[in-house]
């Protein structure tokens, strides 16, 4: 077993956890929005602060993957490399979908497929379908939501929609196959068996070259009501 830390800012959440043989010794966690550059480092270092008074090795960190906020990828991914690099353990890189999927899974019959959903914008979500074992039914995309969406999946499966991109489908989506789980956000704490998973076989990732997956290109827009004439 392994003794991990785990980072996650793909959404709007911010949380930092600190895993041994499968245990949570430390959980930081907020919702506030746009605050993961204040939080993080803070979050990091309370955990850090528990790790050199309790004589805890880490072993790995693992940060979430994407896809999700450009933002907070970027911030999530930088901190967890930095870490990597400065405590000398690999990094373990998990899909941002993967971690949603394992917070439900127990929670669903498992003939059931589950589409985690992340909101991208107006109609549009990033949402990949896996079985209860967390096998990929199909790959992550940009799906733009309408009421024939999904409609071979649900034909044939019930599938179990969740996340912050699900919330704005449930009156789209109106087959009786498709049920929605409220209030389900990626967070660090449900990283911890995937992570465990992926180092015992040694599934690191190159610390100098590992970007998150962004899915689509950030694109900077100023407002209107900034713009100055000159």
């Amino acid at each position: 077993m392994s003794t991990i830390l785990h980072i996650e800012t793909a959404t709007e959440v911010c949380s930092v956890a600190l895993s041994s043989n499968g245990e949570i010794l430390q959980y930081k966690y907020s919702d506030e929005p746009q605050s993961h550059s204040s939080k993080l480092g803070v979050f990091v270092e309370q955990i850090m602060q528990y790790v050199r008074q309790n004589g805890v090795n880490i072993d790995a960190v693992s940060v979430s993957s994407g896809p999700g906020s450009y933002t907070g990828l970027r911030i999530g991914v930088s901190e967890a490399k930095g870490l990597s690099y400065g405590l000398g353990v690999p990094l373990i890189a998990i899909p941002t979908h993967m971690v949603m999927a394992q917070q439900v899974k127990s929670e669903v019959e498992t003939s059931a497929l589950l589409c985690p959903m992340i909101d991208a914008r107006r109609m549009e979500v990033y949402a990949t379908f896996f079985d209860n074992d967390l096998n990929v039914v199909r790959e992550t995309a940009a799906d733009i939501v309408d009421e024939e969406s999904y409609i071979d999946f649900l034909n044939k499966h019930k599938v179990v929609f969740f996340g912050n991109g699900a919330d704005k489908c449930k009156e789209v989506i109106t087959h009786p196959n498709a049920i929605f789980i409220d209030n389900i956000k990626p967070e660090a704490k449900s990283m911890t068996v995937l992570a465990e998973k992926a180092f015992e076989a040694k599934d690191f990732v190159d610390v100098a070259y590992f970007e998150p997956f962004y899915l689509k290109e950030f694109v900077a827009t100023t407002p209107k009501n900034k713009v100055i004439n000159i």
